[in-house]
């Protein structure tokens, strides 16, 4: 699973844990989720996020 990461706040958007309380389950790839979801944070778009490696 990738983890992306917004390009103005930095919130974390791991594919593997998803975010319940946003209502994006666990295992949800972030292809699919809506394209109108925003920042939980910032309010950034969705493709205001870019693929992010930790490390």
């Amino acid at each position: 699973m990738i983890s992306y990461q917004c390009s103005a706040c930095f919130f974390p958007y791991d594919e593997t844990l998803g975010l319940p309380d946003e209502g994006i389950p666990p295992g949800t790839k972030f292809e699919d989720i809506p394209d109108d979801w925003i920042c939980p944070d910032c309010g950034t778009p969705k493709s205001g996020f870019m693929p992010y490696t930790p490390g």
